[in-house]
């Protein structure tokens, strides 16, 4: 004979266990595209200021020429 208390009981904890494990898998597709837009993002960042930043260790790298020469020679 059937219970139907077991029925139910068994019914839910399957339910439950399910529903944790699709949680679980909800949970790592959100970190996913978090970390997929915050990569975007820094890929964005570096092609608009890539330019500038380029210039701007150019010119450092111009004015401290005098002292490459002295760490390279020692």
């Amino acid at each position: 004979m059937i219970h139907p208390y077991a029925t139910i009981a068994t019914l839910v904890a399957f339910a439950s266990e399910r529903l944790r494990r699709e949680e679980k898998g909800a949970t790592a597709v959100e970190y996913g595209l978090m970390v997929g837009l915050i990569a975007a993002v820094i890929i964005a960042t570096v092609i608009t200021l890539g330019g500038q930043l380029d210039g701007l260790f150019q010119e450092i790298t111009n004015q401290l020429g005098g002292a490459e020469g002295a760490a390279a020679g020692s």
